[in-house]
């Protein structure tokens, strides 16, 4: 029986983890659930799967994931230190789905207990690829990828010599706004941003999504986890969303995994890996689906994929700034502070003010470090935001 913990329990991967797992709840024996605000859903989760504790991570609502679980036998815990000592808890397998920089630290203590890390939270390899994988590589931990785009390519590469590999393209469903007008795109609402013609996910991802400020982050996911230079990385939009990514190779093959928009193909191959085992997904019929389409992405219309190439020629620390920043300025759209274009234009005047900080560039990457750059970060995207109101 494997020993698994879910971060991230009660968002869209961390749901669809569960559902696989909750098919054959005899192979697993669940160490840790965590979430944030769904109390109700970390709670039943958490009894369903009979876990030894969950975790939220808003301490004043401890007491409330206490009366949910009462009389279960499971540990009710709160806070980012809950979660990071939930995170030092031996098991085999660790799904890392909290959405954003949070997400950090409990992939680093996972790794150092020899875990695999089915890493959703891609903000992880972002802010500090290096050190997520000198990490896995120091305790014998492995990061297999849960985004469909690097499992995709990961797929694709078994059995394939890399040095043979001439190109990585990663596909864009092009998010809600990708036959809007730039003007249009500058009116954009929330609530707007918010709605996914492809996918079902969180609202934050999904706003990333409209921007491709989601494919900019896969972007320097893609050069940190398989170490390929960035000039090799390739986006296409594809709004049917049934190529997640193709490989090209010195001998001009194309290398294309194609499957249904269903997060469950890519947590299943990751959490069976290095079998393939049936899953609960589509099975596709080509021939009803007709064709499938592709354009180059507009990059007057998503300057965040510029940015990411810019952030992995600079290289230090850029990747921790650029992913705060980005953070910073969604806040600010949420909040109406600023108009949806506006996203882009923060995170790159954020990285042009901390560009020349020899802190920030050229240090060494440790976990106080990426720390201080999110944190600085932070605070300039919020000053050129004050500024601009």
């Amino acid at each position: 029986m494997r020993k698994l913990s879910i971060f991230g329990a009660t968002g869209s991967i961390g749901q669809n983890t569960i559902d696989l797992i909750a098919r054959d709840p005899e192979s697993y024996d669940v160490v840790a659930l965590t979430g944030g605000r769904n109390i109700a859903q970390l709670a039943e989760d958490a009894r369903r799967l009979n876990a030894d504790i969950a975790v939220t991570a808003h301490e004043a609502l401890l007491d409330d994931l206490r009366a949910a679980l009462a009389g279960s036998g499971i540990a009710a815990a709160a806070g980012a230190a809950a979660i990071e000592e939930a995170a030092t808890r031996p098991a085999d397998w660790v799904m890392s789905a909290i959405v954003g920089a949070a997400g950090l630290v409990p992939g680093l203590r996972a790794l150092e207990q020899g875990a695999t890390l089915a890493l959703a939270n891609k903000e992880s390899l972002v802010t500090a690829g290096p050190l997520i994988m000198g990490t896995a590589k120091a305790h014998g931990g492995r990061v297999l990828p849960v985004d469909s785009e690097h499992s995709a390519v990961f797929q694709g590469l078994v059995g394939e010599d890399f040095d043979a590999v001439e190109r990585i393209i990663i596909t864009a469903s092009g998010g809600a706004f990708r036959d809007w007008s730039l003007e249009e795109m500058a009116k954009a609402t929330p609530a707007q941003a918010s709605s996914h013609p492809n996918w079902d996910m969180g609202q934050r991802i999904t706003i990333d999504s409209a921007s491709m400020f989601n494919k900019a982050l896969e972007v320097i996911e893609t050069k940190e986890f398989f170490g390929c230079p960035h000039e090799m990385i390739e986006v296409l939009v594809h709004p049917e969303s049934m190529v997640h990514a193709l490989v090209g190779f010195n001998d001009g093959a194309l290398m294309a995994h194609v499957g249904p928009p269903d997060m469950r193909h890519a947590i299943g191959y990751a959490l069976h890996w290095p079998k393939r085992k049936a899953l609960p997904v589509e099975r596709l019929d080509l021939a009803k689906l007709g064709q499938l389409t592709f354009r180059a992405p507009d990059m007057a219309r998503y300057p965040a994929l510029r940015l990411a190439h810019e952030v992995l020629e600079a290289g230090g620390l850029s990747g921790a700034v650029f992913n705060a920043a980005k953070e910073r300025a969604l806040d600010g759209f949420l909040e109406e502070r600023i108009g949806f274009l506006q996203m882009a234009e923060v995170v790159e005047a954020v990285l042009d003010r901390l560009s020349t900080d020899a802190r920030l560039i050229n240090a060494e990457m440790t976990l106080d470090r990426v720390r201080e750059a999110d944190h600085l970060a932070r605070k300039a995207a919020d000053q050129v935001m004050a500024e601009w109101q």
